[in-house]
């Protein structure tokens, strides 16, 4: 593993580990959706960037672009719905507003 490599995942476990322990510390549910934002949107990007490192130009290296893609771009709109079904549960948010 090079150095370049060994240093983006670390960096990512790091982002990851450091929105678990706040996962565990945070009282409501809002609260933990905006502490696992970092986790999707940096966190398993500096994973993945180390890994293709690692592996260089192979079909696998694609699948984690792939991979690290999907869970980027998906992570924060479901992070997003989330919360605003939380807060209309909540009342925090109009009933007739559109979705």
């Amino acid at each position: 593993m090079t150095v370049a490599a060994q240093i983006l995942v670390f960096a990512g476990v790091f982002v990851v580990l450091a929105s678990a322990v706040g996962l565990l510390r945070a009282k409501d549910l809002l609260t933990r959706l905006h502490l696992l934002a970092p986790a999707t949107t940096l966190g398993a990007p500096l994973i993945g960037a180390g890994l293709v490192l690692v592996n260089g130009v192979q079909l696998s290296s694609g699948v984690i672009v792939a991979t690290v893609v999907l869970l980027a771009v998906t992570g924060p709109i479901l992070q997003s719905a989330t919360a605003r079904l939380e807060a209309r549960r909540r009342g925090e948010i109009d009933e007739d507003l559109p979705a």
